[in-house]
This record gives C-alpha cells, sequence and structure tokens, in this order.
C-alpha cells in the first residue's frame, strides 16, 4: 500500500512496520553522526534535520537547562522565530517543558486544553497555538541537561508506545552527544584559564590577539594592549606567604575586570604582571580608562577578610595596533617595554609608546 493509499484508508504511516524500520535507521545514522564532532551547533543541526524529516511537525524547540538557575531557555527553535523566545525562561515543574524538567519522564499530550500542566506563556508571545505536545527529557545518568518538544506532530499515532520508545532512544542519542559537547567545552575552556586568578591565560592572549588583528573576512580594527606589573609585590608575598599573594592576585583582577568593558579581556600573564586587550579603542580612549583603573587601584583594599587590608599600585604600559606596532609581537613587546619605562620613572605610573 503506498502513502498515498494509506493517507486515504485513514491508516497513518506509523502503523506501516517499515516505519518503524525507518526510525531505527535514523536512531543509527543519528548515533553515527554525533560521534563526529563535539561541537553543540553541529550536533543540534545534525539532530533537528533527521527528526524533522522523520516526524513532520508545526513545531521544534530544544532547551536547555540552567542548574544554578533551575530554569530552561530556548536553544534551538523550529517554526517560530528565535528572536521572539530568546529573553524566555522556563522555572522547572511549569508547564509541560518545566514539568518534564521538573521529572526527568516523558509527557505525551494530545489535548494540551485537558492537560492542567500546559501553560500557555510561549503561546501568548508568539501568537503559536499548541494544540498537541510530545516532550522528551535530555539526561545522563539521571541528570537533566535539557528538554526536546515536538509540537503539533502531524501524525497522532505518534502519542503510541511504540513511537514513543523509539522517540526516548533518539532523546538518549542527543542527552549524550550534548554531555560530551558541555564536556569537551569545560575542558577547552580550561586550557585558556588562569589557574590563580580564574581569568585568561598567556595562551588565549596569543590565540585572542590573532584573532583580533587577523579577523576571518573581515577588516582588523584598532587594539589598545596595556601591560601592567604590580609594584613590589615581593613584598606582600614575604609578608604574608604565597597563598595569601594568590589570594591578592585574585582580588586584584577582580576588580580590574569589574572596570572593562564586555569585549575587553583581562589575561593573567604570569607572576604579578596582568595584560589587557581594549578592541576597537585607540590610545588616547585607553589611557583614559587605564587613568580609571589606576585611581581604583590606589582606593582599594586587598584581603580584608583576613584582617590584613593590603593595599598596592601598579606601573602600566599601553601600546596600540596599528599605530606603535603593525604586528602581534610588536605590540607585545612595545607595551611591555612601556611597562618597564613606568617602574623606572617612579612606579605607579602610566607611560605610552
Amino acid at each position: 500500500m503506498s502513502a498515498s493509499e494509506q493517507r486515504a484508508t485513514g491508516h497513518s504511516l506509523s502503523t506501516n512496520p517499515s516505519f518503524y524500520v525507518q526510525q531505527l535507521m535514523t536512531c543509527v545514522e543519528i548515533g553515527k553522526s554525533l560521534t563526529s564532532t563535539f561541537n553543540m551547533e553541529e550536533i543540534l543541526v545534525i539532530v533537528l534535520k533527521r527528526l524533522s524529516k522523520l516526524i513532520p511537525a508545526k513545531n521544534w524547540s530544544l532547551l536547555l537547562l540552567d542548574p544554578k538557575a533551575k530554569e530552561l531557555h530556548f536553544e534551538v527553535v523550529v517554526g517560530l522565530q528565535k528572536e521572539a523566545l530568546a529573553h524566555v525562561r522556563i522555572k522547572m515543574g511549569e508547564g509541560i517543558a518545566g514539568t518534564v524538567a521538573l521529572t526527568g519522564e516523558p509527557l505525551f499530550v494530545k489535548d494540551v486544553q485537558e492537560d492542567p500542566r500546559f501553560s500557555g506563556r510561549v503561546d501568548h508571545l508568539t501568537g503559536f497555538i499548541t494544540r498537541s505536545v510530545i516532550c522528551l527529557p535530555l539526561k545522563i545518568q539521571d541528570v537533566v541537561l535539557g528538554v526536546v518538544e515536538v509540537i503539533n506532530p502531524k501524525d497522532p499515532t505518534l502519542f503510541q508506545k511504540r513511537s514513543m520508545m523509539v522517540l526516548s532512544i533518539l532523546a538518549d542519542y542527543l542527552a549524550i552527544a550534548i554531555g560530551n559537547a558541555m564536556n569537551y567545552k569545560k575542558i577547552a575552556a580550561l586550557t585558556l584559564t588562569d589557574t590563580v586568578t580564574g581569568f585568561y591565560n598567556t595562551r588565549f592572549l596569543h590565540q585572542h590577539l590573532e584573532r583580533l588583528l587577523h579577523p576571518d573576512g573581515g577588516q582588523p580594527q584598532p587594539v589598545s594592549l596595556v601591560f601592567l606589573d604590580m609594584d613590589n609585590f615581593k613584598q606582600v608575598v614575604d609578608a604574608h606567604g604565597h597563598l595569601l599573594g594568590s589570594k591578592v592576585l585574585k582580588e586584584v583582577a577582580e576588580l580590574l575586570a569589574s572596570q572593562l568593558r564586555e569585549e575587553d579581556r583581562l589575561v593573567h600573564y604570569g607572576g604579578d604582571e596582568f595584560v589587557i586587550l581594549m578592541p576597537g579603542l585607540d590610545k588616547k580612549a585607553a589611557l583614559q580608562k587605564v587613568v580609571r583603573l589606576r585611581e581604583r587601584l590606589l582606593d582599594a583594599v586587598f584581603l580584608l577578610e583576613e584582617g590584613l587590608g593590603v593595599r598596592l599600585t601598579a606601573s602600566f604600559g599601553i601600546a596600540n595596533y596599528p599605530e606603535d606596532a603593525g604586528d602581534k609581537a610588536g605590540l607585545l613587546r612595545l607595551a611591555d617595554h612601556s611597562m618597564f619605562r613606568s617602574k623606572e620613572s617612579g612606579r605607579d605610573t602610566i607611560t605610552m609608546h
């Protein structure tokens, strides 16, 4: 019997045994595809393309869970404008998605109007009309990472137990892939993070500066680079030890970072030295920001929790690309040289190349 004959006689494609073979083959194909990448975006594209072909529906959503806030946010949306949902957060236990995230159990709701757990908040925001929902948890070892929602599936027999089993297998595949991608991202982030301050390290500095000076498919923008070295920091270590010295550096880093723009980057260069990258700023604008940093540093008191009240100053050096240097090595060298000139002129000073 052809597909058109099945529709004419009122039979669904999912009642055909070959449809279940197709579902199982999709599981195998997705499983193979997901082992080829740790990139979250690639994983989601692979899965949603496969699922959209296998299970036609009006709308698909993939929501990831923020474990600290205990809220779901829309990571992927098919059938609606994602921008309309960019700031929507769904609490654990709220609506169908929030219930699935809370319980870790799938929900297959044929008529949402008959289910008291349904929340119409998203429909109200988007103008979409939800009639039925298949919602599956994405979990690894009973830890929920998020949920997948299939909204208004065209085939009502997808709500049968046989289909539920296959869909749950697909959700398990997706959860494993997302979990692997998250772990990979954490490991990758650790290689760029300084263990003392929690901010960026020199590996990140060289990678990010290279991207700023040689952007893919675009023109490089001006970049001001600031070298700063804490004055007489050895006295702090000699007086209070290395552990408290490291805590001072962390507090200094947090103070500096609090004064920077979102696009600026703070790097612990090593020892008691820091580098600040300020893309899009010329030297004059960078100088104004560094003056404010110096003032904040002068006013700050560190190790207050320990009852010590340590005060510090720093020596700053500023250089700019392309005004002062035409490449990464030259920019770093000139900013470093300017910082040493500040040291030589009495510390607690700002020097521009």
